[in-house]
């Protein structure tokens, strides 16, 4: 997934909890062997060239599908995996396979598990402190989220990977109303798509992020201010 993934785990029985480790990294290693866009034998992209049908794929596949496209409802076409013609799910698929591995540690018995990919994290137990990092000085963080409990936080934007994100309407690279948009919520499938929507979104993200149940959402303008739900900073269970 072109990423660094790290694991921080708490508690349990050690030798049930290092059997989870592993098997949640090899879990790892095949989500990229199915979904990585880089790798020509891998089943998306043999979907985009049109040697694999949909209904030939694995199960996980399907599965990413149809988050894909409940995604697209829920963000109201601001993320659309398929926009281009065809399915690209990376805005998703890494996301949802990070839930997945820090559930694979807690039900392993784990006491508390961190799970990070590329800076967006999902927790289980705690307490944790997470650091937002500042889009605008390398190095620093913008803010911290304090989290005891199942939580998970995303963030997007141009910072690390540039000019990434496309406006689906006009298939060009977004123009940037905010520098970073970070998007606290309960599971990390849901706050990676809805932090890539708002980014997306620009000037309309704040009044959307605020009517969504159950989240909370941090953003650094171009000019170093920033912005939050109401929220946002009162602490998380």
């Amino acid at each position: 997934m072109g990423t660094v993934f790290s694991f921080d785990v708490r508690g349990g029985d050690p030798r049930r909890v290092c059997a989870a480790v592993d098997a949640a990294v090899e879990f790892l290693r095949h989500v990229d062997e199915v979904f990585s866009t880089y790798r020509q034998g891998s089943q998306i992209s043999r979907l985009a060239a049109g040697t694999l049908a949909l209904s030939a794929c694995s199960p996980e596949v399907w599965e990413v599908h149809r988050l894909c496209d409940a995604a697209r409802r829920t963000t109201d076409g601001w993320f659309d995996a398929e926009f281009a013609g065809g399915f690209d799910p990376t805005g998703l698929v890494k996301g949802w396979a990070v839930e997945r591995a820090a559930a694979m540690l807690r039900s392993a018995g784990a006491e508390a598990v961190c799970v990070n990919g590329g800076g967006d994290v999902q927790v289980h137990g705690g307490p944790w402190r997470i650091g937002v990092t500042d889009p605008l000085r390398r190095g620093e963080l913008a803010t911290l989220v304090e989290a005891d409990g199942e939580l998970a936080v995303a963030t997007s934007g141009a910072a690390e990977r540039g000019a990434h994100i496309l406006d689906p309407r006009t298939h060009r690279p977004v123009e940037p109303v905010f520098a970073s948009v970070t998007v606290v919520c309960r599971g990390l499938t849901d706050a990676d798509v809805l932090a890539t929507a708002a980014y997306a979104r620009g000037a309309s993200a704040p009044g959307w992020l605020r009517g969504l149940p159950a989240t909370e959402a941090f953003a650094v303008r171009p000019d170093g201010t920033t912005w939050s739900t109401p929220g946002f900073g009162a602490g998380h269970a």
